[in-house]
Parts: structure tokens; sequence; C-alpha cells
């Protein structure tokens, strides 16, 4: 068979576009690592659920509060109003969207992509990979590829310009049994501030149900990350829970300049970089990656322009790019040493802060229809970070 698309990675971003393209009748394979269960929070937010119709069984919590804690241990609590944000436990998340994608359609394959050829008379790529069952390597011919194979990912680096230097993090965590009792509470998620856990961005607790994911992210070489995890678990009396697994894995902080090859091949999610900086969310924006991704690629097909390859990462930016620009300032202000993360704390006391963040955060767009609330949050922004106004206890 001559594919229309081929897809490589069957995470969130690729099992969305092999469901995008096979719903819109293209002949459709997604060639997945079967077994490899990346480390993330799992927080996924009513707009993700709703826009790609997620069945509350793989919602395995639902939170109804942030805890933000500084270097110092101070806290503050934001409520989430008007509805919660689900956590997903990747391992099934990632299996149920592939196997929806197959059920579409699409034709599903297990192993280990290795690499591109091409064919100029036939005017057509192959993908090869190791089949995970035979061992044997495989060829698919196709008309377009969709990289979607993660941080890091060998198709950018192969094919795309600067897809061997896009800039990342390290994330590490460990799934543990949730405790019953204690500080630990299975509706909240805590986020630490501090640069003993993480000299650059943030550690985290975010419940799964019956089980919690703890762990944290740096981009600094040397630090020690399973330490850092050791100490989060100690000071929030997770040291005698049960380790389930543990795990780590870059997070991309920034989206490439170029996601096509100008061809026959469009990169999406994690392989592009769109993991929204400071939060380091990446579901949702893995998702709408895929689906751009695919839409791009049949517009190509019936344009037979590779041109249209471009329309992936036009569309995604147009509609994201304010958000991940707001986040990335954020980032790069607050992060850099403890004093500014104390302040960033105490900044998230403010309501007006509180409520416009998780509206922008549940429904992905930065809110617009309050805007003296938003002159109220820049000025308090800049006495924060000046100084001029003292973290508050």
């Amino acid at each position: 068979m001559i594919y229309d698309v081929v897809i490589i990675g069957g995470g969130p971003s690729g099992a969305t576009a092999a469901i995008e393209l096979a719903t819109l009748n293209r002949r459709v394979a997604l060639i997945d690592r079967d077994g490899r269960i990346k480390p993330c929070g799992g927080a996924v937010p009513p707009r993700l659920i709703k826009d790609f119709e997620i069945p509350d069984r793989q919602i395995v919590a639902k939170i109804k509060t942030a805890r933000m804690i500084s270097p110092t241990a101070r806290t503050v609590d934001i409520p989430i109003e008007n509805g919660y944000v689900g956590m997903v436990e990747r391992e099934n998340f990632d299996e149920f969207l592939r196997a929806r994608a197959k059920k579409a359609g699409a034709h599903r394959f297990t192993g280990t992509f290795l690499r591109i050829t091409r064919d100029s008379q036939k005017n057509l790529a192959n993908v090869v990979f190791r089949e995970k069952t035979t061992r044997k390597e495989v060829t698919l011919e196709t008309k377009l590829i969709i990289g979607a194979d993660g941080a890091r990912s060998d198709v950018a680096r192969a094919e795309i310009p600067g897809g061997k230097t896009i800039p990342y993090v390290i994330a590490y965590h460990e799934i543990i049994e949730a405790p019953e009792n204690g500080l630990y509470d299975p509706d909240r998620c805590d986020v630490i501030y501090n640069g003993n856990i993480s000299p650059d961005f943030y550690g985290w607790i975010f419940p799964h149900g019956k089980s919690a994911s703890v762990g944290m992210g740096t981009k600094e070489n040397g630090f020690d990350l399973k330490a850092a995890t050791a100490r989060i678990r100690a000071d929030s009396g997770l040291d005698h829970c049960r380790t389930i697994r543990k795990e780590g894995a870059p997070i991309p902080l920034k989206p490439l300049e170029k996601w096509d090859n100008g061809k026959d091949l469009v990169l999406a999610g994690d392989a592009a970089g769109v993991v929204a900086p400071s939060s380091g969310e990446g579901i949702y924006y893995a998702m709408i990656g895929g689906q751009e991704a695919a839409l791009a690629t049949h517009s190509c097909l019936l344009s037979e322009n590779s041109k249209d390859l471009q329309l992936a990462r036009k569309r995604f930016m147009s509609e994201h790019k304010t958000v991940f620009r707001v986040l990335e300032a954020m980032q790069n202000a607050y992060y850099k040493s403890d004093d500014r993360r104390e302040r960033f704390v105490s900044l998230c006391k403010d309501v007006d802060v509180q409520r416009l963040t998780f509206e922008s955060y549940m429904h992905k767009k930065l809110v617009t229809k309050r805007p003296l609330a938003h002159l109220k949050i820049m000025v308090k922004n800049l006495l924060h970070l000046s100084g001029l106004v003292r973290a508050t206890t």
C-alpha cells in the first residue's frame, strides 16, 4: 500500500493526527514504540476534554485547587472556579488515543523508527522502522510524513533546520501510591517554586487518583533530579509511599522556527517544540499541533503544493503565540532567583491574577474582556519585579 501520510510517533500529537486523517478518509499509518510512558504531570484543561471528546473514565482526578509554594514554604491556594483541571494517566491515555485512531481507520504499527529514504522516480518517501515482534526492518511507502516522535526528535534532527539545537529541560518524576491521609490532598495540585528543588523551573505533586506524580524539571546540567524529588517527597510527607515507577525525559522550551522540510514532511507536538513556557504544559498543545499537522497534510494532498505544509505552524502560532510569549516573559522574569520566586507567589495571592490566569488556562486564550484587571496586574507585576513591593507572608 502507498499511504497518504505516515505518522512517526503515537503520543497524543501523533495519535490525534492519525484520528483526524483517518476521519478525512486518508490512508494513514501510525508507527509507535510500545511500552514507553512519558514522564508527565498529566494535566488536561476542560477545553481539551470538550474539544477532543475525552470520556470521563480517562480522567483519574479532578483538581479543584492549585497550591503555589514559595522558597520560604509560604503557600497560596488558588481555587479553580466553575470547573476543574482534569488529570490523566499517560500510560492509559496515550493508548486510548492510539486505539481510537485504529478504530477510525488508521493502520497501526509497533516498532522503532530508523530512517527516511526517498524514491525520486515514484516521488514517494520510504519510512523504515524495526518491527517490535519480529525485529525485522519494515518499509512503508508514503506521499507525506508527520514527525511526532517527541522532544529531541530523530525526525526533526534529520529533516528540519534547527532540529538538532532545540532547547529543553529534563523532567523527572516518580509515580507513587497516593496516601490516604496527611498533608496530601487528592483534589489539589502543588507547584513548588524553590531553587533547591529546581534552579530554573519548578517541582510538583499532581494527584492521579490512586497514585500521584511527584517530580521536577531543570535545564541545568549536573543538577541532581532524584535528590530534588526525594526532598519534595520528604517535605510533603510522601517519602513513605511506595514508588510504582520512575521516569525522565526532555521537555522542549520553545517552538521551532520551521516545522516542515519544504517537500514532504511536517512536525507536530514536542518534536515541533510546542510546550507552554513557564508551566511546561504539553498535552493540549500536542493534540492541537497534531490536528494542525493533519489538516496541513490533507491540504497539501488536495493542492499538491508542498507550501501547504507550512499551514500547521502558521495556524498554530496564530492562535497561541501570544500566550506563549506572555508565559515565556513570566518565566524569564520570575524563575531567575528565589527572591523573584517569592515575589511571584506573592503576586499569585491577587484575586485578579488568579481569575485571569485560570480563565486563560481553562479556555486557552488570553482574557481580553477585563482591561482594568489587566492594567492592575501589570502595575502590580512591575512593582513586584522592581522590589518596591515586599513579598508578603
